[in-house]
């Protein structure tokens, strides 16, 4: 099992990020038994809400939790940071993931996705010198395999397809991953993970768009048809499944995380719409009356599905939250925290739906 004394999260103020600083200073159901020190190296673009870790700062900030505010694009600042702190670990989130957003602005996704991995890749191989303790985990999609039909799922063989600038971005960064490893033997993991839910995630996906949506009386939009099949992981079981590839995972290997948990999307809306009218005493046909199927996005994937039986055979990992329990838990979360809500809401997303989508 490997040491991790220094870890670099990279978007670490981010949806999965910031849920991964909290499961490893113990804050989620699942605890770890990490005890080092967490750099937390944010760009604050739209997405990233340095006020999800506000108590984790004040616990922890200074001694074990370090915020740095920086573009991973940039290779002096990059260097800086894993000097100062030592850093032996990088665990990287960081990236522009937002699928309609690479569809109107493609060069955002190419910059992060892409240039930033690789001046990561860059400034650790020259800094780590081939120090085979340390370790670079990359988190990407299951969004780089296309697209299924009916049957079968993503396996970490299954051959990259992408369909979308954003999976063309990330499946590009899963390659230049692995290249380092092969060519340079930087100890690399790589994980491609389902769908992500849960609490902290920026209003623009699917669940909290919804959610906020029912709770403010405005129309639930549904893509084409409604029946694009995800694959629904609980956001606390990414990161037990994270931490457990960074501490036992073999180096040089990728490692497919899935929630085993197939949902259409108009059948999980109907569901999440139960659960809501339920928390919220809201009434559940009222809202359902609202739904409004709009024009399908370009390149809509239709299904996904992710095998992940090597991370469940090899490392022993395994879900432990079921979809009822993690979509009640997010509708608490979101029915309990709209100031959070109304924060991230108030600047440039705002700003960025109203261009694009009209006013909200």
């Amino acid at each position: 099992m490997r040491k991790l004394t220094n870890i670099l999260v990279t978007g670490g103020a981010g949806f999965i990020g910031v849920n991964f600083i909290r499961f490893l200073f113990g804050e989620g159901t699942e605890k770890s038994n990490f005890n080092g020190r967490i750099i937390n190296l944010d760009a604050l673009t739209y997405a990233g809400n340095i006020a999800s870790l506000k108590d984790i700062n004040e616990k922890f900030g200074s001694t074990r939790y370090f915020f740095e505010h920086g573009d991973i694009c940039n290779r002096s600042f990059v260097e800086e940071i894993f000097r100062k702190y030592s850093i032996d670990t990088v665990v990287h989130f960081a990236a522009e993931s937002h699928v309609d957003r690479s569809i109107l602005g493609p060069e955002a996704f190419i910059k992060t996705n892409v240039n930033g991995t690789f001046t990561l890749l860059d400034v650790a191989r020259s800094i780590w010198k081939g120090n085979e303790e340390m370790l670079f985990h990359h988190i990407s999609t299951d969004e780089v395999y296309g697209s299924l039909g009916e049957t079968g799922y993503f396996t970490e063989t299954t051959p990259y397809d992408p369909r979308s600038p954003y999976s063309a971005s990330k499946a590009a960064s899963d390659h230049l991953v692995m290249a380092y490893n092969h060519t340079y033997g930087l100890p690399v993991t790589l994980s491609n993970c389902s769908n992500n839910y849960g609490p902290y995630q920026f209003p623009e996906k699917l669940i909290p768009l919804m959610i906020i949506n029912m709770l403010e009386g405005k129309p639930l939009p549904v893509y084409g048809d409604g029946k694009n099949i995800r694959d629904w992981l609980y956001v606390e079981d990414h990161c037990n499944s994270i931490w457990t590839i960074m501490q036992k995972g073999r180096a040089g290997e990728k490692y497919n995380i899935g929630g085993e948990n197939e949902w259409e999307n108009i059948k999980l809306l109907n569901v999440l719409i139960d659960i809501a009218a339920k928390k919220s005493g809201k009434d559940a046909d009222k809202i359902r009356s609202t739904i409004t199927y709009v024009k399908d996005r370009p390149g809509h994937d239709r299904r996904y599905a992710i095998d992940c039986s090597k991370i469940k055979n090899e490392l022993k990992w395994k879900q432990t939250v079921s979809f009822e329990e993690g979509l009640e838990r997010t509708v608490e979360w979101y029915l309990s925290n709209t100031d959070w809500i109304d924060n991230i809401r108030s600047g440039e997303y705002k700003r960025w739906l109203e261009k694009n989508y009209g006013e909200r």
